[in-house]
Order: structure tokens, then C-alpha cells, then sequence
């Protein structure tokens, strides 16, 4: 029904509460601007996703490719320490037939140094347990000899010396142990 005098619906005269169809559209309005913001941040939020899991590939990726390097080149800088070694036994073995007994104790004493050097730099410790309890974690018995003079269960002498890397067991010291004169 309208308003004879200006034309108007009666819910739209001036001081009066608008009618159904305006709240209607008026809220519709606001729900589309609310969606409009909820879609873009959803596309925000989906694109910061795709980047952090293109991100993560690639540090997936550069990490994988820098352990295959460091297996790939693990031993290059002991190799390198070792080379002075071998040039060391080349030179020795070149001039052997023409040396005398001191200069090729000379040279196999210079020789062992540097080997022992380049253990050093690396960690590598020589285990030499003479006089030592004997402990099967770190030494290996080839036999038991009576001794009169040592402790038994201890080493009475090193065959062959063990070795460690940073306090892990490379080779077992190889030991003669002593046991109690009389003892099966």
C-alpha cells in the first residue's frame, strides 16, 4: 500500500523502520563483503601453503644433495694428509737400492711421522694397553702365557696395536694376556 501524498511505501517514510526487503538487501551486502574477504583470505593462505611446501622441497632437496657430497667426499681431506705418506714410501722405495740402513731408518722414521700426524689431525688414537688390565672391548686376546712378574688378566704384551676414531674402536689391540703360573 502506498502513500497517496508522495508515492511511498509506508515502511520507507522518513523516522520509520525499514521494511523486510531493505534488511534483507542489507544484510545480503554484508554477507557478500564478508565472503569477498574470506575468499581472498583463503587464497592468501593457500598461497603462503603452496609456498612453504615448495620451500620445504627445496630444502628437502639441498639437503639431500649435501649428504650425497659429504659421502661422496667424506675422506678427501684425509686423503690429502695421507699423500705425503705415500710420496714419502714412493721416494724411499725409489732409493732403496742405493741407501745405506741409516738413511732408510731415516726415512721410515720421518715416514711414521707423518702418518702419526695426519692420525692426529683426524682423531685416530693409537691403543696400546702394555701393562694394562686386559678388557675384551678394546683388546683381543691371541693367547695366554704364564708370568710370574704381571698381574693376571692383564696384557703382558702388545702384538699388534688397536686404534680409535673419536673414541670409537677401529681395530682391537692384539694382545698376549697373562694368566697365574699353573693356571689351565
Amino acid at each position: 500500500m502506498t502513500d497517496s501524498s508522495n508515492g511511498q511505501e509506508p515502511s520507507d517514510l522518513p523516522g520509520q523502520a525499514p521494511g523486510p526487503d531493505a534488511t534483507a538487501a542489507s544484510a545480503l551486502e554484508q554477507l557478500q563483503a564478508e565472503l569477498a574477504d574470506a575468499l581472498a583470505r583463503a587464497a592468501e593462505q593457500r598461497d603462503l601453503a603452496l609456498r612453504t611446501a615448495a620451500e620445504m622441497e627445496n630444502i628437502r632437496k639441498r639437503a639431500a644433495r649435501d649428504v650425497e657430497q659429504a659421502h661422496r667426499f667424506a675422506l678427501e681431506k684425509f686423503a690429502q694428509e695421507l699423500l705425503p705418506v705415500r710420496d714419502s714410501l714412493e721416494l724411499a722405495a725409489a732409493s732403496a737400492a742405493n741407501a745405506d740402513a741409516a738413511s732408510l731408518a731415516a726415512g721410515q722414521e720421518a715416514t711414521l711421522k707423518l702418518l702419526a700426524k695426519a692420525f692426529e689431525r683426524f682423531s685416530i688414537r693409537l691403543i696400546d694397553p702394555a701393562g694394562e688390565p686386559f678388557d675384551p672391548e678394546r683388546h683381543e686376546a691371541m693367547v695366554m702365557q704364564e708370568s710370574a712378574t704381571a698381574e693376571p688378566q692383564s696384557v703382558l704384551q702388545v702384538v699388534q696395536p688397536g686404534y680409535e676414531l673419536n673414541g670409537r674402536l677401529l681395530r682391537p689391540a692384539r694382545v698376549i694376556v697373562a694368566k697365574a703360573p699353573g693356571s689351565p
